[in-house]
């Protein structure tokens, strides 16, 4: 009897641990399970980036976080933040949130899309009146020492409380470039 109640422990525990998955899983998952970066694809993104735009330079320092838990999904996964600094060609710094914790930050990656080697990422900026968007990153040489940025803009609507109601679009802050290449540094 001993035995048997040690055996049903045992397969209980065993069948209640989290499955994992590799990160280009691309189906519903149940909860608790963990997208995991089984085939290391992630650290080639890691590092900084710069790049150039409209008279502003941006630096992009991305990193993998593992096993972080989502919310919405109530799953794990492996996944790449980061964190930006934009200056004017003068060397002003216009943004910076370099400093935030792992926790804090405003850029966090979602997954690889099915179709094509591009990789998700969100953009939420508490700081600027909830300013958010997408942004799709892919290398476009083999070597991977230049990556492709592409930010789409949510539609930032604007309530009187944010210090910028009542700004004209084009006069309202913008701390992410649409379309560019960053050069790995």
């Amino acid at each position: 009897m001993k035995n048997i109640f040690l055996s049903i422990l045992i397969i209980t525990f065993v069948s209640c641990k989290a499955q994992t998955y590799p990160l280009r899983t691309f189906t519903e998952l149940p909860e608790n399970s963990y997208l995991k970066d089984t085939n290391n694809e992630l650290p080639a993104y890691e590092g900084v980036w710069k790049g150039q735009w409209n008279n502003k330079i941006i630096y992009v320092t991305i990193n993998k976080v593992t096993n972080k838990f989502n919310e919405t999904f109530k799953n794990y996964s492996d996944r790449l933040i980061a964190r930006f600094k934009v200056t004017d060609l003068n060397g002003l710094i216009l943004f910076d949130n370099t400093n935030l914790s792992d926790y804090e930050v405003k850029i966090e990656g979602i997954k690889f899309k099915k179709s094509d080697d591009k990789y998700t990422l969100v953009y939420v900026d508490r700081d600027l009146c909830m300013r958010s968007g997408t942004i799709l990153i892919n290398f476009t040489d083999t070597t991977k020492t230049k990556l492709q940025w592409k930010y789409w803009q949510d539609e930032n609507w604007v309530d009187k409380d944010c210090f910028y109601h009542g700004w004209a679009q084009d006069q309202r802050p913008q701390p992410l470039p649409n379309d560019i290449i960053l050069i790995k540094q």
